[in-house]
């Protein structure tokens, strides 16, 4: 590393840093995160503004009343009228004509949808829902509910047992969980918490390496299709001119998780929310940098070859792929963080960063499986250094016809 190498960094950060896009992006980025956390959960749990007809073909003639009398006083829109007005569709005595009724008040839009109540309900508990939209689980969570404490109630009368003395035995039980360290140390810890941990540790990894990687292709690409690098390397060697663009576009990075650090970190004091741990916090951010440098290599090897932007968006998302997976992994780690599939993957460069993220706030992984696994990473991104300061060298120059995986072997081989 030498003085070139860090004149280099300071003129890439420099020139990034004061751009509109980065400056628009620092602060876009974080609002659309938390719309993205916060406005699903705010919708679905927006109540209705109007009421809504849901219709009953009951053919066991016990659940409509008592179904209609809970639901309509249990839910209540804003302005003290009942959420749902139930209507009793059986009035003809035939379950076929009666429900070829619904059908046509459902298709009509005068029925949000209406529920089938067969004779065999008692018994088997099967029940019908239909309507335009079925995946309103909201009207379906409720209505199933309330059913079922209806036909137990029914159960309770046919068998003679008090149905009020039964609510009164039956006790709810709120189960408290309690993370015990590896010093036998109690912390009470929730799913939701450990979830959370989980994910910001992967977001500031996946944004980290996907938002300055792609910069370091872009900036190469621009700086071939413009003949800039040709005046570039007569001042510095190309090794400067690599290690100068990776230290540039870090530090671009690590502004960034800086930031958005700091608004997390704003965010969980306000909401006293026991998110940041700081030993799960310093091993994040050793497998963070550790794996960006990683990615940051297999940027460099990947896209220096490249001449046209197409090619760029190309290798930009098969690398994103290997960053993306471990999403699919998730509820794997998250159940059982130290079961033999999910060890090995730690020791996958291409995985170690986010698998080993995953696993820190869940079970703390043995010290051997951390020194191990930051050992295995770290000899990676050096060997992976090595490979893209030797295809960054001949392949900044080349122009034209894309290499084949061949003659990128034997650009590694050549002294």
């Amino acid at each position: 590393m030498t003085a070139k190498a860090f004149e280099v960094a300071y003129w890439e950060f420099m020139e990034k840093v004061k751009s509109k896009a980065f400056i628009v992006s620092l602060i876009l980025m974080p609002v659309i995160i938390v719309a993205m956390a916060l406005l699903p959960a705010l919708l679905v749990g927006k109540e209705d503004e109007e009421q809504l007809a849901i219709g009953v073909v009951d053919e066991t003639g016990i659940v409509v009343d008592p179904l209609s009398k809970k639901v309509e006083t249990q839910y209540l829109l804003s302005n003290g009228q009942a959420n749902y007005l139930i209507r009793n569709l059986r009035t003809t005595g035939s379950s076929e004509l009666d429900r070829a009724t619904a059908n046509a008040m459902v298709a009509s839009g005068e029925l949000e949808g209406y529920f089938y109540i067969p004779r065999s309900a008692v018994d088997s508990g099967l029940v019908e829902y239909r309507a335009k939209n079925v995946g309103n689980f909201k009207i379906q969570e409720r209505f199933t509910r309330t059913i079922q404490n209806v036909l137990q109630e029914s159960r309770y009368a046919a068998a003679g047992v008090d149905a009020n003395l039964i609510r009164k035995l039956r006790t709810n039980i709120d189960v408290r969980t309690i993370k015990v360290s590896e010093r036998g140390e109690e912390q009470e810890s929730g799913f939701g918490e450990t979830f959370v941990s989980v994910y910001i540790g992967l977001l500031m990894i996946i944004f980290m390496v996907l938002t300055s990687g792609q910069l370091l292709v872009r900036s190469v690409l621009e700086e071939k299709s413009n003949r800039v690098i040709e005046v570039l390397l007569s001042s510095c060697s190309s090794q400067d001119l690599m290690a100068g663009k990776i230290l540039g576009l870090s530090g671009l990075g690590i502004l960034q998780m800086t930031v958005y650090g700091l608004i997390g970190f704003a965010f969980a004091l306000k909401t006293n929310t026991n998110v940041f741990v700081p030993e799960y916090l310093i091993l994040t951010l050793v497998y963070a940098m550790l794996g960006y440098l990683f990615y940051a290599a297999i940027f460099v090897a990947a896209g220096s070859p490249v001449t046209t932007e197409q090619e760029a968006q190309q290798i930009t998302a098969y690398i994103s792929m290997f960053l993306v997976a471990p999403f699919a992994l998730m509820m794997l780690v998250l159940q059982n963080p130290n079961s033999t599939i999910v060890k090995v993957l730690s020791f996958i460069p291409f995985l170690t960063p986010t698998v080993m993220v995953m696993r820190i706030p869940i079970q703390m992984p043995s010290m051997w499986e951390i020194l191990a696994t930051i050992v295995t990473l770290a000899l990676s991104t050096v060997v992976m250094m090595w490979v893209a300061g030797k295809i960054f060298r001949i392949a900044i120059l080349s122009y034209g016809k894309r290499p084949s995986l061949q003659e990128l072997w034997m650009w590694v081989r050549r002294t």
